[in-house]
């Protein structure tokens, strides 16, 4: 009976030596490290629209042919739930 304890501990040393192994030798490899984080694109707007009353980022998208994606890329920090009249919108640029 006590040996058969002795082998389970003995096994359940080895298991966690292995894994403590295999972890740090996965951090050294990179394995296990985080991913780059991709940098995200700057926009350079070329033409910008003031908002109207009765204006929303939908109707502007609309009335300028842009995308949904494209017009956020390029309006990056822009709330369309609050827009306001005058406020500046990039309609037309690029992503660098």
């Amino acid at each position: 009976m006590a040996n058969s304890n002795i082998k389970t501990l003995y096994l359940i040393f080895m298991i966690t030596l292995l894994i403590t192994f295999t972890i740090a030798e996965s951090r050294q490899t990179g394995k296990f490290t985080k991913k780059a984080t991709v940098e995200a694109a700057t926009p350079n707007c070329n033409s910008v629209y003031s908002v109207e009353a009765g204006d929303s980022c939908f109707s502007v998208e609309q009335g300028f042919q842009l995308s949904t994606d494209f017009f956020t890329a390029i309006n990056p920090n822009l709330n369309c739930d609050a827009l306001f009249v005058g406020q500046w919108l990039c309609v037309d640029g690029t992503l660098t």
